[in-house]
This record gives structure tokens, C-alpha cells and sequence, in this order.
């Protein structure tokens, strides 16, 4: 693709075109940030609407049988499930990706404690999602037993960091800045070849390239459901545990909803069977039905189309940029393989944060993350070839007018 009319001609051929007119999208915006807050699919509003107005409304309390609110969150489960290669009754939709784990480590935790009590550390990476490192602080000031976090990074490599004193190794599968993509199956297998259970956030994978949990092997996944499944700002995320780990804790978080017979109103806590003992407390019903708009759409594109045509937007994004602003100061941080890459494309530049805000004044919207990076998400269920050739028409007048140099695009906002 050279020219826009090539850009226009493959839209025109690409099987997942159909799917853009389920999505509410604004005029006059080119929107590049679905790895960070996906779209409003067009029956969320509707969704919500009765929601509130029927079930919540007229039927009142009834709907926690009547529109099936207390089997929501394993429906749900099981429905996202299928998109990751998990079991029915192996996924459940829940809570916050911070506090799912948080589950998830503590009942790695306590199953290494079981059978290797001698293995300390809990492995991550340096350029982890901050909620992830910080849940595993929490956990170590918490337990006070001489747990340790340690960091892989340039210095370190997985393959000498993942030693016999390794309990847990918590990995993002897509990294949030870079982009860059981890073999879950290949680097699940190292794991357990040296004896250390695997967590996987799936934040950034998640309805953008496939996962295969069980394939892989994998013994956790969480993620969120805002991103790339398009279930709304702060919907609630999900927690998946291998089927031969279900058993073998209480879920540390032991809320009523996680009991086996809440309604018993029993004083001792007796957890459910199977995945819904990683519940925790009464559901939030509205965010939680907003959710399966999104999967609904995701679950009628094919994943393998949804990779062919992320990876053809990722190449083209990249081709484009460092053909028409090569004279500019900008870094690709993204790798270029194919194997190792997600849906997101990041670049560095020494103005990231004024280059974004101009960007985003001009209609085109990604998003910024420390230190100097400008993040542009390809979301291909809403996002075609004719619109990176725009986003780079933007990107390349904003870099040569330097239209970004301006005080208004200096003052930081809360959220970048």
C-alpha cells in the first residue's frame, strides 16, 4: 500500500470491515487508543438503558433471579472464556485486574508454600504494568515471611533470573508500553520446568491477539475487558485459574459472593465449588451487563482475521512513520517480528507528552506514557488501512509545523 487509494481499496476486501458499524464512533475522529479504553458498541446504551429502566427500574430486587443478575458474572466468564481458549466454569468476570491478582498470587503463594516452602521470590519484569508490581509489594509487606520481588530486564534475562528460588513469576503477555509479546506457551513451559507457577495479565492481549490459556498450559490469567472487548470505562476485569489449581485454596479475598451458600447467612465461610469461589462481594450489575456488548462483537470476528489485519495495520503504521518523519526524533520501541508484537505501536520522542496532546486536538487521539512514549493502538474490529494513512497525515503536519510547541499542549492532565 503506497498511496491512500491502495489503503481505501483494502478496506473495501477486508472481511472485518462489516463489524465497524457496531461501534459508536465519533465524526472527525481517528481514535488510536483502544488499548487503553476501547469504543461504545452501538447496543451498550440500550444495555444499560434497561438495565436501569426494567430490571433495576420496575422489577426491583426480583432481577437477581428474574434477569439472572446473580449468575452474571460466570455467564459472562464462560463467554470470555471462548475467547481464550479457556473451559466453561474456568473464568470468571469479576472485580478489578488489581484485585484479581492479588487472588491469583496468593493462591500461587499458597500452593508453593504447600509443596516447595523453601522458594521465595516472585518473579516480574521492570517494565511491568505498575499495578502489577505494586500488588506484589503489597503481598510481600503483607506476608512478612522473607518473600522477594525480583526484576527482569536487559541486565537480567529470564532464563538466569528464573532459578530454583522462584515461586511465582507474574509476566504481562503484551507489555503495556512497548508492545512487545511474551511465547506464553514456551515461557509457561520454562516455568514449570524449574518448578515456578505462572500468572499472566492478559490487560493488553486480551481481544487482540489469541491466547490459547489452556494450550499453553498456563496455571493464572487476569486482564481487564475495557480495552480491546470494548466493555466500557472501569468495567470489570476477569480472573481464569487452571482447572487442577481450582481446589486447592480459600480465595483470600472470602466475600459472601464466593460462598458456597450465601444466602445461608452462615458465620463460617465455606467457599464455592470451582470458579466461583473467586468472587468476592455483590456484583456491580450495570458495568458488568455493559460487558458482554462488547464480547458480543468480538466473539463474531474471526481472531485469526483479527491478527492478520492488526499485524498489516502495525507494519503499515511503522513503514509510513519512518518514511514521511524520518527527519524527526522519534524512536520505534515496538519490535517489528511479527511473533513478538501485540496490537499497539509505541514510539519515543523527546516531546511525547505536548506531540499527543496536539494529536489529540487535531482529531487524532492515542496516548502518552513515561518516559517520551506516544502510544497508537490498532484496533481492528473499528480501525482500517485508510485511517493510519490519515493518522500519519496528522502525526507527520503536527512533527514538521511543530505544532505541538505550543504552552497549551504543556499543561499536564491528571491522566495521560
Amino acid at each position: 500500500m503506497t498511496t491512500r487509494e491502495d489503503c481505501v481499496a483494502a478496506d473495501r476486501k477486508d472481511p472485518l470491515a462489516p463489524l465497524k458499524v457496531r461501534f459508536e464512533l465519533p465524526p472527525g475522529v481517528l481514535y488510536m487508543d483502544g488499548n487503553s479504553l476501547g469504543v461504545m458498541p452501538k447496543g451498550a446504551a440500550a444495555r444499560a438503558a434497561g438495565v436501569i429502566t426494567q430490571e433495576w427500574g420496575k422489577d426491583l430486587i426480583r432481577s437477581w433471579n428474574t434477569a439472572g443478575w446473580f449468575e452474571l458474572p460466570v455467564r459472562l466468564g464462560d463467554k470470555l472464556g471462548s475467547l481464550l481458549g479457556a473451559r466453561e466454569g474456568e473464568l470468571v468476570v469479576t472485580d478489578t485486574t488489581s484485585l484479581n491478582i492479588f487472588k491469583a498470587l496468593a493462591a500461587a503463594l499458597r500452593i508453593q508454600q504447600q509443596k516447595q516452602p523453601s522458594r521465595r521470590v516472585i518473579l516480574s519484569e521492570r517494565d511491568n504494568f505498575p499495578t502489577d508490581l505494586y500488588m506484589i509489594q503489597g503481598m510481600i509487606d503483607l506476608l512478612e515471611q522473607g518473600y522477594e520481588m525480583r526484576l527482569i530486564d536487559a541486565d537480567l534475562p529470564l532464563d538466569k533470573a528464573l532459578d530454583d528460588s522462584v515461586a511465582v513469576m507474574l509476566l504481562s503477555h503484551v507489555n503495556y508500553r512497548s508492545g512487545q509479546m511474551h511465547d506464553m506457551a514456551s515461557v509457561t513451559a520454562l516455568a514449570h520446568q524449574r518448578g515456578a507457577l505462572t500468572i499472566w495479565d492478559l490487560a493488553h492481549a486480551a481481544g487482540a491477539v489469541p491466547v490459547d490459556l489452556n494450550g499453553a498450559n498456563a496455571d493464572f490469567a487476569v486482564g481487564c475487558t475495557y480495552k480491546y472487548l470494548n466493555g466500557g470505562p472501569g468495567s470489570p476485569a476477569f480472573i481464569w485459574v487452571a482447572p487442577r489449581h481450582t481446589q486447592d485454596f480459600w480465595q483470600p479475598l472470602s466475600g459472601w459472593w464466593g460462598h458456597t451458600r450465601p444466602f445461608d447467612m452462615a458465620v463460617a465461610y465455606e467457599p464455592a465449588g470451582g470458579i466461583r469461589r473467586y468472587l468476592c462481594g455483590t456484583q456491580p450489575i450495570v458495568s458488568l451487563s455493559l460487558v458482554e456488548c462488547g464480547l458480543d462483537v468480538a466473539k463474531a470476528a474471526d481472531m485469526a482475521q483479527v491478527r492478520e489485519k492488526s499485524l498489516a495495520l502495525g507494519d503499515l503504521f511503522i513503514k509510513l512513520v519512518e518514511e514521511r518523519c524520518a527527519a524527526h526524533p522519534l524512536k520505534l520501541v515496538t519490535p517489528r517480528d511479527h511473533a513478538l508484537r501485540g496490537s499497539h505501536v509505541s514510539f519515543l520522542h523527546p516531546n511525547g507528552y505536548e506531540v499527543m496532546q496536539a494529536l489529540i486536538a487535531r482529531g487524532l487521539i492515542g496516548d502518552y506514557r513515561e518516559p517520551e512514549v506516544l502510544r497508537f493502538g490498532l484496533t481492528p474490529l473499528y480501525f482500517g488501512y485508510a485511517d493510519v494513512w490519515d493518522a500519519v497525515d496528522i502525526l507527520t503536519d503536527v512533527l514538521d509545523t511543530r505544532a505541538w510547541d505550543k504552552p497549551e499542549y504543556q499543561q499536564r492532565s491528571t491522566v495521560t
